[in-house]
């Protein structure tokens, strides 16, 4: 197993402030690059339904203008299928999406809709998109993210991070023990484990320090911090926490 931990970095949000206003200030192709000359080893985007702040261009932008894979998330719909087969970005990560939620809130169910699901990321698969699904740490989802053929799945750190900075610490530690045991559950199936949602430079480190997790996203928190100290210099740090818990 190798020691290097990857990180992805979303850059969905600041096309929620370019959009806030309209025009095409501020771009996120430009941050996406800045990410990569930071030491990003890759770009996520998010193209909802609705559009709310990643747009089509943006991923055909992104597609000509990255040196790093671009990891594509998006809803199980038709729509998103064809432009994923269209663009054949690196990663494809399937993620559950409702109109009303800000973020996304929690994790696929992927046991529910199995036959489903595993007919609808066959043909992303033969196109030679790496698979991934954004799952809750439960053995039951991880399960049928293995039998329909994912080749990643994403643990959705959300509950263990919103515990911390509630300072739950009874309830951070049981979601850090469920990240850890599933990562491991994850990994003895073949399966390549990510994580991420809600990561801040003081909850990443113990998510960090699990040797079957090979890839951090993280995108809200990067961006907001890079208000106040730049979104290179935001990254670094990170990279250091990272890099850190990993040694």
């Amino acid at each position: 197993m190798t020691n290097t931990l990857r990180l992805g970095v979303n850059i969905d949000h600041v096309a929620t402030v370019r959009n806030a206003r309209g025009g095409n200030v501020p771009d996120p192709v430009r941050a996406a690059k800045l990410a990569e000359e930071a030491g990003a080893d890759g770009i996520t985007a998010h193209l909802r339904e609705d559009r709310r702040h990643i747009a089509d261009a943006d991923i055909d932008a992104l597609m000509e203008a990255l040196s790093v894979p671009l990891n594509f998330e998006m809803a199980a719909t038709p729509e998103m299928q064809q432009i994923a087969l269209r663009h054949k970005p690196h990663a494809v990560c399937i993620v559950p999406e409702k109109r009303e939620e800000r973020t996304t809130e929690g994790g696929l169910e992927v046991a529910r809709e199995e036959n489903q699901l595993a007919h609808y990321i066959a043909p992303l698969r033969d196109a030679g998109c790496r698979v991934s699904i954004f799952i809750a740490a439960d053995q039951r989802q991880i399960e049928a993210a293995h039998r329909i053929g994912a080749q990643v799945i994403e643990l959705h750190t959300g509950a263990y991070c919103d515990a911390h900075a509630e300072g739950d610490l009874k309830t951070r530690d049981a979601e850090l023990e469920k990240l850890r045991a599933m990562s491991t559950f994850a990994h003895s199936l073949g399966l390549e484990v990510h994580a991420g949602h809600g990561l801040t430079y003081d909850c990443v480190q113990p998510v960090a320090a699990f040797p079957e997790v090979m890839e951090l996203n993280i995108g809200h928190f990067l961006i907001g911090e890079a208000i106040f100290r730049g979104l290179t210099p935001a990254i670094h740090e990170m990279r250091r926490l990272m890099d850190a818990a990993r040694a």
